[in-house]
């Protein structure tokens, strides 16, 4: 059996503006049902997920609803948030209240990269975390990671005490040499930490290929959709015991729970052949890397959609012909056009993404 994780990152909205969206309770409420029904129990939430939202959605929907004890609840640390030692107290407490929860039964360091992770020494962030482990407020204590296996590996030597891993593995970013699922999951493995995947269907990409890309899957299997490949691929690695997906309709999590679980069957030697052929048409395109994680827009001053404008530009280059006219309204109402050039988003982009530059080719194109 292979875990599916439901993430609480991009649940449906029911109003969604440049600077504001309002989580869709009622839906959301019918999915979290759907998923314990099946027999699923992973929620990963975090701290500024839809707009510092998410987490008092799952207190909402679910800790205040179903018995403790029958769910998996997962939440992170914003340590690129933090500026004094008090800061990891206070936002600790504040996530318990509004998840609802006495305990965490999963808790992680977000988005550890090196930078971060010398703050977290710094602000003494670790010891405090296993601080709250020896009380019982957290059960089992790990982090995410986005930076080089190098600096995973320097992370692992220091904190052995770390139990497991949160790493950015599909099967277009498996070679890729920023982002190094590969060598990341290589360095896990090495130390015997177990791993979560996070980003399977990279924000959306593999869920949404191009003709030539995805008759080449339905080759194999024509009732299949382009996501079951993306995941399967990372939950048949072993050392992984559940994968993240941040669901956004009833359609999607069925789908994904109609091949997880007691279902799963790991991919074949056959399919990961014509996984990574796609992967080296993708990566020769001219798509940005962009996975909707939006911690962009909440490091800009003006809060800038780029997510939306980088989705735009790759299904334009995909052949969209509506997204011109989308655009021109993203950008009436968004100002896309008035980015400071600051810098603050790609220092919060875990992609490495060069954003101020892609948003000059996003608005060539569309001129």
């Amino acid at each position: 059996m292979k875990n599916l994780g439901f993430g609480l990152m991009r649940l449906p909205v029911t109003k969604k503006t440049v600077r504001n969206e309002k989580i869709d309770k009622e839906k959301s409420a019918a999915m979290v049902k759907a998923y314990l029904d099946k027999g699923f129990n992973y929620f990963d939430t975090a701290y500024m997920y839809h707009g510092g939202k998410s987490e008092s959605a799952a207190g909402e929907l679910i800790c205040s609803q179903y018995e403790r004890g029958s769910f998996m609840l997962a939440s992170k640390m914003p340590v690129g948030m933090l500026v004094t030692r008090g800061d990891t107290g206070r936002v600790f407490r504040h996530q318990l209240k509004r998840c609802q929860t006495e305990y965490f039964d999963y808790y992680l360091l977000h988005c550890l990269t090196g930078k971060n992770y010398k703050k977290a020494e710094k602000l003494g962030v670790f010891d405090y975390l296993q601080k709250k482990k020896a009380e019982g407020k957290i059960k089992v204590l790990g982090f995410s990671f986005h930076d080089t296996a190098e600096a995973l590996d320097e992370i692992l030597t220091a904190h052995p005490e770390m139990e497991f891993v949160q790493l950015q593995i599909n099967y277009l970013d498996w070679l890729d040499a920023k982002v190094q699922s590969k060598l990341c999951y290589e360095v896990a493995r090495k130390h015997g930490k177990d791993i979560i995947v996070m980003e399977p269907v990279k924000g959306g990409q593999l869920a949404k290929l191009p003709e030539k890309a995805e008759k080449k899957l339905r080759a194999l299997n024509p009732e299949a959709s382009p996501a079951s490949y993306a995941i399967r691929f990372a939950a048949s690695l072993e050392g992984v015991f559940l994968v993240l997906s941040g669901m956004s309709d009833m359609q999607q999590l069925t789908d994904n729970m109609s091949f997880m679980g007691d279902a799963f069957v790991p991919v074949s030697e056959e399919e990961k052949k014509v996984l990574f052929e796609i992967a080296e048409e993708l990566n020769d395109a001219r798509l940005i890397p962009c996975t909707a994680c939006n911690y962009c827009t909440e490091a800009c001053p003006k809060k800038l959609p780029v997510a939306d404008a980088f989705a735009l530009y790759n299904r334009s280059i995909k052949g969209d012909r509506k997204t011109k006219k989308e655009y021109a309204a993203l950008e009436e109402a968004s100002k896309l056009s008035e980015c400071l050039t600051c810098g603050k988003c790609e220092k919060a982009c875990p992609q490495k993404i060069e954003i101020i530059k892609k948003l000059k080719t996003v608005k060539d194109r569309f001129d």
